[in-house]
């Protein structure tokens, strides 16, 4: 009997780059990957053996006959064991994130076992085939070679249509579709012997389940040829379903890396990406390094004592202190390092994704080169976050509650204006201190709208007062450095005034140094824009920060505010007097005024009116006032004596 088997030696060309690639691509050792990795494995050996074994047959003067019979034997082994494969592959589809995966394996691995034995057992029983003076013939139960493959293929459909509400719909209809195609391609087989197709059949679904199934999972990224995030994150949960103990996840965080982009171009950009991630890969291994982000890389490391690990991480830290070079350029990066435990630091994904994110992001706010985030972190990240659910919900209920502190004017005794204070008496984590939320506020950007809403209520409460017979000079509105580079800022806070009907000269906007020192141009425009307008600017809490002369010289100010630490300090320290003095007097000179906030006790108090400040803030006069407070305050101010708080 002669067969052909041109379809089947094709059909080896186009395995062989499958699995090429599949080997390339297959990074994650899930269970999904390693049945694939089983059908591959299984289709090739079928494949190889079937061609060797016709081979051998046309030619039995070639070789013993014992070689012959091995062949044969593992052709009738793997072939039929490809649909076992292709089984073991649907269940770990279906079964990926469900219990019950390792059940069907095991109950669909039982009659591939009891078919292997049969296999086994042939060159004495003669059941399937027989090779006599190198004539193939075939034994009484060869039915049950394509009775177990239609067996698999059977269990398979039914599989995916048991659990079909698992799967996506397009994975549904390739594993569905296959098994149908590939039970019709071997009856084809049976009615047309002498034509081998079995192979080529074969490979068709795999070639099809690798394009559209198994490529998914092939996450590189496609500059540096590292897994990519998605890839990292599948670790991860590989090895928590494996119950594997103690593991680290690292995260390395390049710093201010657009500058490379910005002086050198994209292209010398990405010839650094590459050096960075080679270098990184060597210093790692054995463990796979991956590509995080756009300029941050991630390890998984097992199996390492503290003192490995120290050194892999100043080894790293030490490769940053010189110089990389590529393309003629020399350039001297710095990096941050991002350390979080499993379970140590968290006991799910979510949880250490976050936890080294927040690691990184602590590393780079505090200067430090190194921040392995514990439970205390990762504690504070959690109050964090239900901090800006809260300022979300406040925002969305216009909830914020607004408080303000009266500010006498020294000359006249009376009360020239209020400052706005925003309040959260109440939250699921009970009262939130400004300190803590406003900071939030500014990193995540809330700030913006928080303070559009603060001011519109503001102007809704001014115009209220004038309603009920009460004149509130004026107003003082803080404005974050994060507020203060929005586009069209001025044209918003003048289009307000005007929705509102409320008078430019009750409205004045306090900024701080940072503002002025991250983004002077802007500030400056701004300030001068709001001055032309009758919106008065005053300078924040000098005597913090950035604070110098020089900062507000150019300012186009109206008030400059003294902070609380100065006044404290001039009280109890006579060089800190004679500087607080100093500066009262210069900002007189540039045509200032000057306020000093914090004044709680009569000797604070005679200070600064010993020094000739023209606004005093502070408890000995009064402590923030609710609405209804302020306006009985107001009312009855100037038949009260100052007391102390």
């Amino acid at each position: 009997m002669s067969w052909n088997i041109a379809a089947e030696c094709i059909s080896i060309v186009f395995l062989s780059i499958i699995l090429v690639y599949a080997y390339k691509g297959t990074l994650l050792p899930s269970w999904k990957n390693r049945m694939f990795q089983c059908c591959l494995g299984a289709t090739f050996a079928a494949m190889v053996s079937n061609v060797l074994s016709t081979l051998l047959l046309a030619s039995p003067h070639w070789v013993d006959s014992w070689l012959c019979w091995g062949v044969t034997e593992i052709y009738f082994l793997a072939t039929p064991l490809m649909g076992l494969a292709y089984y073991c592959y649907t269940a770990a589809t279906v079964f990926e994130e469900h219990a019950g995966g390792r059940r069907a394996l095991w109950l669909g691995i039982l009659p591939g076992v009891l078919y292997a034995v049969l296999v086994l057992l042939n060159p004495w029983t003669g059941m399937l085939f027989t090779i006599r003076a190198g004539v193939y013939l075939r034994g009484p139960w060869i039915i049950t070679t394509y009775l177990i493959f239609y067996f698999y293929c059977l269990i398979s459909v039914v599989l995916v249509r048991r659990f079909r509400r698992w799967l996506e719909p397009q994975i549904y209809k390739i594993l569905f579709v296959f098994p149908l195609i590939a039970c019709s391609v071997i009856v084809v087989q049976q009615l047309f012997p002498d034509v081998i197709l079995s192979g080529s059949a074969a490979t068709t679904a795999i070639l099809l389940i690798y394009l559209y199934l198994q490529n998914k999972q092939i996450s590189l990224d496609p500059l540096t040829g590292l897994g990519n995030r998605v890839e990292f994150q599948k670790m991860i949960s590989l090895s928590m379903q494996n119950n594997r103990s103690l593991f680290l996840v690292m995260v390395i965080s390049l710093r201010d890396f657009k500058q490379i982009n910005d002086h050198f171009g994209q292209r010398t950009g990405d010839h650094f990406l590459k050096q960075i991630a080679s270098t990184l890969k060597t210093m790692a291994a054995p463990y796979p390094l991956y590509r995080f982000s756009g300029d941050e890389f991630a390890l998984l490391i097992r199996n390492r004592t503290p003192k490995e690990m120290e050194k892999l991480e100043q080894d790293i830290l030490a490769r940053f202190n010189k110089p990389f070079e590529i393309d003629g350029y020399s350039y001297r990066l710095h990096a941050v390092i991002g350390l979080a435990a499993y379970p140590n630091s968290a006991e799910s994904l979510e949880g250490l994704i976050n936890g080294l994110e927040y690691a990184v992001n602590q590393a780079k706010l505090h200067h430090w080169k190194l921040c392995y985030c514990d439970q205390t972190m990762l504690e504070g990240m959690r109050r964090r976050t239900e901090i800006i659910e809260i300022l979300k919900q406040k925002l969305q209920e216009q909830a914020f509650v607004m408080v303000y502190q009266p500010i006498l004017e020294v000359k006249t005794g009376r009360i020239s204006a209020v400052e706005s204070l925003m309040r959260i008496p109440e939250s699921p984590l009970g009262p939130l201190s400004p300190g803590e939320f406003i900071p939030i506020a500014e990193e995540t950007g809330l700030i913006i709208p928080m303070t559009w809403q603060i001011l519109r209520q503001i102007c809704v409460m001014i115009v209220r007062l004038h309603e009920q017979g009460m004149t509130l000079p004026a107003v003082h509105v803080n404005f974050s450095a994060v507020q203060l580079v929005q586009p069209e800022l001025a044209e918003t806070v003048l289009r307000t005034l005007r929705e509102c009907r409320t008078d430019p000269k009750q409205i004045i906007i306090e900024i701080t140094e940072t503002a002025l020192a991250e983004n002077p141009e802007e500030t400056i425009r701004f300030a001068r824009t709001m001055m032309e307008h009758g919106v008065k600017i005053e300078m924040d809490d000098f005597g913090t920060g950035y604070s110098n002369i020089d900062s507000v010289m150019h300012m186009p100010l109206s008030t400059v505010k003294l902070d609380r630490s100065l006044v404290v300090s001039a009280v109890e320290n006579p060089r800190s007097a004679t500087m607080t003095g100093y500066l009262i007097r210069v900002f007189h000179e540039l045509g200032y005024e000057v306020l000093a906030e914090g004044v709680e006790t009569v000797e604070q108090d005679q200070f600064v009116r010993a020094e000739g400040v023209d606004l005093i803030q502070g408890f000995y006069y009064s402590r923030p006032l609710a609405e209804t407070q302020l306006t009985e305050f107001l009312a009855h101010f100037q038949d009260q004596q100052p007391s102390g708080a």
